[in-house]
């Protein structure tokens, strides 16, 4: 079998991330943990507050975390200038 080169660290891959994260343009992000039904409801207020159009706004992760509750970050630019 020829060798194969290895996969990339998975410490590096998230130092990456996180590097590009603290770095991505003037977003600005909100972590909650919610029911779903109140997880709904924040992220319409977000969606309302500060339109996908002028802002990008967007859930940008989201999981299901204990029971019904429901864990996710929003994120929008910090103007629409």
């Amino acid at each position: 079998m020829p060798n194969l080169p290895k996969p990339p660290s998975m410490d590096g891959l998230k130092k990456r991330i996180r590097e590009h994260r603290r770095n991505d343009g003037g977003f600005v992000r909100e972590r909650y943990c919610l029911s779903r039904d109140e997880a709904r409801a924040k992220a319409r207020e977000w969606f309302d507050s500060y339109p996908k159009a002028a802002y990008w706004t967007e859930v940008e992760s989201w999981r299901v975390v204990s029971g019904d509750r429901i864990e996710f970050t929003m994120r929008r630019l910090s103007s629409a200038d």
